[in-house]
């Protein structure tokens, strides 16, 4: 049994799902391991990970539209206001998704779905560097 592990940083444009499939699936090829187990760790309270379909556009709109709806930025709703209006909403989306992923690794490659693409959820209005942890561990 091998074990990988290393960090990974994107930057964000702002509230939304921005995908990560490629780099995490470049970097698993790297390692060299046929079968295992990935785990993606976002190291952040106010944005999430989530395995989503990377085909069609209208799902990632509808999924932000809809945590919008779920979770107003409305200051009168929170005690914690100090971050702006955004924060306490942000961490509040961040509860209800995850901010770790489990993910088999086979033949080589993440056993993704047909459809399937790892996106880190941004939950802030301004944009920001988010940082991954990946550790594999496999043969």
């Amino acid at each position: 049994m091998r074990q990988a592990v290393t960090t990974l940083t994107t930057r964000t444009r702002g509230q939304g799902l921005s995908e990560v499939t490629e780099p995490v699936a470049r970097w698993v090829a790297a390692q060299g391991m046929e079968s295992g187990l990935l785990t993606v760790f976002c190291r952040h309270t106010s944005a999430s990970l989530v395995i989503q379909e990377n085909a069609d556009p209208d799902v990632r709109s509808d999924l932000e539209r809809f945590f919008k709806r779920l979770v107003p930025e409305d200051p009168a709703l929170y005690d914690h206001t100090l971050e702006g209006p955004d924060d306490m909403p942000a961490h509040i989306r961040s509860a209800l998704t995850t901010v770790q992923l489990s993910i088999p690794v086979l033949e080589g490659r993440m056993a993704l779905g047909t459809w399937q693409g790892i996106y880190l959820f941004e939950h802030r209005i301004r944009p920001h560097d988010r940082t991954l942890a990946l550790h594999l561990l496999g043969e």
